[in-house]
This record gives C-alpha cells, structure tokens and sequence, in this order.
C-alpha cells in the first residue's frame, strides 16, 4: 500500500509540476504578446512625435525663408529705388552732354 500511495503522490506531484509549467508557459506567452503589443504603440507614438517634430521644422523653416526672403525684396527694392534716384539726377547732366556733342557736330 505504501508504494501505490507513493505512486499516487509522485503523479500528483508530475501533475502538479506540468500545471505549474503550462501555466508558466502561458504567463510567459501572455507577457511577450503584452511587451509586442506595448512595442507597437511605442513605435506608433514614436512616429506621431517625428511626424509632428518634422512639420515643425518644416513650418520653422518656411517662415524662416520667407523671413530671408522678404528681407531681400526689401533691400532689392532700396537699392533699386537708389540706382532709380541716381540715374535721374543724372538725366539733366546727360541732356547737356548731348546738346552740347550735338550743337559741336553742326558748327562743326
């Protein structure tokens, strides 16, 4: 009687152990599917925060040349406006200059 209760004990315990091992088993795997789920929501926040950054550069940027670009005009404009005021107080000088070349070649 004492080896069939000893028997009985040993395939209580082997039952025991595979239950403790199936269950470990399937904590483990419960936990890899929960960290690869957890994973993916990582990298999909991760790509909403570069997406987002990256537009803010970008608009960053385009104000920025938009800033550089105006600044240009402007000084393109000023300078223009002083080439234009030059030339015209140079106007009359020029009027003279070719009267006088033309009166010189008819009493020539």
């Amino acid at each position: 009687m004492a080896k069939d209760k000893i028997l009985s004990e040993i395939k209580e315990a082997e039952g025991n152990a595979r239950r403790m091992v199936e269950e470990s088993i399937k904590q483990k795997n419960d936990r890899i599917a929960s960290a690869r789920s957890e994973a993916r929501e990582i990298l999909k926040q991760a790509e909403i925060d570069a997406q987002t950054s990256a537009k803010s550069a970008l608009k960053s940027a385009e104000e920025s040349l938009a800033s550089e670009k105006e600044k240009i005009i402007q000084e393109g404009k000023a300078e223009a406006a002083k080439i234009s005021q030059s030339a015209e107080s140079k106007v009359e000088e020029a009027v003279q200059s070719l009267l006088s070349e033309f009166e010189r070649a008819i009493h020539a």
